[in-house]
């Protein structure tokens, strides 16, 4: 009985093992992927344009249940890297554009108002399921996974966008990803800044969008930013927390291209 039941463990280790290498290999084609384009989170969307493997990756997409994934971690990042896929798709399908503004019936303001940008478009299969960009950010990964810092991995092919990661994300390491990632846009004066001497934190326009995802009110938020912050800076914050404003940087929608 000891032996039998030595080797039953054995099997459910060799099957679970198995099954953890399957979700992380899964999305080993998009790394390969990331890593010819992308260069300090711009992309090289000319000779992106001409590969095929961002079709074969999308297809590998569509035809997975991703209700059938082991952890949650393994589904986020599975939602994090479609809708970075997808977004590339379709700025090569009409590139060259100046900006993923370009792909919106009617431009920004008007196709927000109206439901015809292309994060509105339906034009995504997952599992057979039509969805779009909206759906997996808004409804899947903000809504059923809770997770706010999807708002500095999923990109929309933009500057002030959070720069675009050149490896694909995995459920095995997707906290440790999420928190580097969180670190590089809010250390990149491009994206956030911060004035010591006026106590000024001028932050990403996202903060302005999506505020009620990371505090009740400013200290809040600025307590949020401060994690992942120098520590000297983020002491300055939290020291004189009452003392801080909040302001908003200009968002610069040009695509995020490597030149």
């Amino acid at each position: 009985m000891i032996k039998i039941g030595c080797i039953f463990l054995g099997i459910l280790f060799f099957v679970s093992v198995s099954s953890a290498q399957d979700e992380n290999d899964q999305h080993l084609l998009f790394t390969q992927i990331l890593n010819d384009y992308v260069f300090n989170g711009l992309v090289n969307y000319i000779k992106l344009k001409d590969d095929k493997r961002l079709d074969k990756y999308l297809e590998q997409l569509e035809n997975t249940n991703p209700d059938n994934l082991l952890t949650d971690d393994d589904k986020l990042a599975f939602w994090i890297n479609a809708y970075n896929a997808y977004t590339l798709k379709f700025i090569v399908e009409e590139y060259p554009v100046e900006s993923i503004n370009d792909l919106h019936w009617g431009g920004l303001y008007l196709g927000s108002l109206l439901g015809t940008t292309v994060w509105d478009d339906e034009k995504i299969i997952i599992n057979g399921k039509r969805l779009s960009l909206n759906n997996i950010e808004h409804d899947i990964a903000r809504k059923i996974f809770n997770e706010e810092r999807v708002h500095f991995v999923m990109v929309c092919a933009s500057y002030s966008c959070p720069p675009l990661r050149d490896e694909a994300y995995e459920g095995i390491k997707l906290n440790e990803q999420l928190n580097e990632q969180a670190r590089i846009f809010f250390n990149d004066e491009t994206k956030n800044k911060f004035d010591l001497k006026k106590r000024i934190a001028y932050l990403s326009k996202i903060f302005d969008w999506y505020d009620d995802d990371f505090g009740k009110d400013k200290n809040e938020i600025l307590i949020y930013v401060s994690q992942y912050l120098d520590e000297n800076l983020a002491k300055q914050i939290k020291d004189n927390i009452n003392e801080w404003q909040i302001d908003y940087l200009s968002y610069d929608w040009d695509l995020n291209e490597l030149k």
